[in-house]
């Protein structure tokens, strides 16, 4: 799956329009919350600066609705990015029309524009041809570095490089490079640990690893459907409702595939007016209680398994782990990770920040920028954005 590669394009002095994934979460104050994937992008930018091309960028930012929301501003993307390159990067107020052309006319090799958000208008996420037509003419070629968007039809992913030379920046090259390690040549015993909630959505996911895994080891709110279907009480914790069958579906398919599905067996609730939670079994779940971490037994169970492995993919906390009384199972086994040898990868924004801030980000040695994305690769699925662009 090699694709036509920045380190082989020629830029100099051409206007370069770059699809960046800047969607990073802001503080209450208008600041960059995680500037994690501004900074992946850097390697590439600073190429490009180094062959003085004219570099546009073009991202999103939040979920507009196709209509002009200052909320979702790229300006507190653009502070944060001339503080990493040490230089100004100028925000243009749209990113079509006459302000984008202005923007860009004026710049010189070497230099840098950043357009306005690309979601104020409905053609971005409606791959509308003449909103395409509009970005196509600002650029004389494309490089396509947003990753986290490739899953995506969109007017910045898959129109424009339809219509101007384009390659692969840096990142998405890593991204595909690593994450096809999880698809191709896997090195045995693999085990996916998976947490976060929605089984309807994760459900293709979980298929996926049927028979490509060895082991599937399943917390958070992801697990509750499949508990409940073993009998286990869930208090008054929420579950997706009308999956039995898929459950029980899914339940006979692992076994024929051959793959080991681990589920809590223990779990940490607070019931209400109770001062402290406490770990019960999972057929133990007092009436009105709500679950929120996996438990002691289940964290050296699912560390003692982790302990056998040589791949191990992980996507979505074990419990609220963004509460400090929650984090400890998702902490506890991430950590107890580190010192396994092997390849282990994490997938999604949130699941960075979490091991970031669980001070776990060490077991693992790649952390995809991806989050929808990065799963429907895994998956096995086409990435629409990456199809888009001409193999090498």
């Amino acid at each position: 799956m090699e694709k036509r590669s920045l380190g082989s394009a020629t830029v100099r002095g051409r206007r370069v329009l770059v699809r960046v994934d800047f969607n990073v979460p802001l503080t209450e104050q208008g600041q960059v919350a995680d500037d994690r994937r501004i900074a992946e992008a850097l390697p590439t930018l600073r190429h490009l600066q180094a062959s003085m091309a004219r570099t546009i960028l073009l991202s999103h930012l939040g979920r507009p609705g196709g209509k002009r929301d200052m909320r979702f501003s790229l300006r507190p993307v653009a502070r944060r990015l001339s503080e990493l390159l040490g230089q100004p990067i100028p925000l243009a107020p749209d990113c079509v029309g006459i302000a984008a052309i202005n923007a860009v006319s004026g710049l010189k090799n070497g230099e840098f524009a950043m357009l306005e958000n690309l979601r104020f208008h409905p053609g971005e996420e409606a791959n509308d041809p003449a909103f395409v037509v509009q970005l196509s003419q600002l650029g004389e070629s494309f490089v396509e570095e947003a990753f986290g968007v490739l899953h995506r039809s969109h007017a910045s992913t898959v129109g424009v490089p339809k219509r101007l030379p384009s390659c692969v920046g840096f990142l998405v090259e890593r991204e595909v490079r690593e994450l096809s390690r999880l698809r191709n040549h896997v090195d045995h015993p693999y085990m996916a640990l998976l947490g976060g909630a929605k089984v309807s959505d994760k459900l293709p996911l979980l298929r996926s690893f049927l028979g490509l895994a060895d082991t599937l080891i399943v917390g958070g709110a992801l697990a509750f459907p499949f508990l409940r279907a073993r009998g286990a009480s869930l208090g008054a914790s929420p579950s997706e409702e009308g999956l039995d069958g898929v459950v029980a579906e899914f339940f006979e398919a692992a076994k024929a595939a051959g793959t080991e599905l681990l589920l809590p067996e223990d779990v940490v609730v607070l019931s209400p007016g109770a001062p402290d939670p406490v770990a019960v079994p999972v057929a133990q779940v007092p009436e009105g209680a709500m679950i929120y971490d996996i438990g002691p037994s289940t964290r050296r169970r699912f560390v003692e398994a982790l302990g056998r492995s040589r791949t191990v993919f992980w996507n979505g906390p074990l419990g609220k782990a963004e509460d400090r009384r929650f984090a400890e199972g998702t902490r506890t086994v991430l950590a107890a990770l580190g010192s396994v040898a092997g390849y282990h990868v994490s997938a999604g924004g949130d699941s960075a920040r979490i091991a970031q801030d669980l001070g776990v980000s060490g077991a693992f040695q790649y952390a995809s920028t991806g989050g929808g994305a990065a799963l429907e690769f895994v998956e096995g699925h086409e990435l629409p954005g990456l199809v888009a662009i001409p193999d090498a």
